[in-house]
């Protein structure tokens, strides 16, 4: 995976979520109950890394900071 930039955490409240799963199915449903709590820009699809178990997948969250935690029900 890229490496996180300063542009990505900027202010507070974003946040960059980094997902290791078994695979596709698991690692975009994972995603998905993010995308259902908070703004969350998604990845299309997962990526595998040469000699590592399962598959990858980053998304990017804009939750404020209050909403964060309390927004998990």
């Amino acid at each position: 995976m890229e490496p996180i930039n300063e542009a990505h955490v900027s202010e507070p409240g974003l946040v960059v979520v980094d997902v290791a799963a078994a695979d596709d199915a698991t690692a975009l449903a994972f995603q998905q109950l993010l995308a259902d709590r908070w703004a969350t820009a998604t990845a299309e699809h997962t990526t595998r890394d040469a000699g590592e178990p399962g598959v990858r997948l980053r998304c990017y969250l804009d939750a404020p900071a209050g909403r964060l935690i309390s927004g998990w029900r």
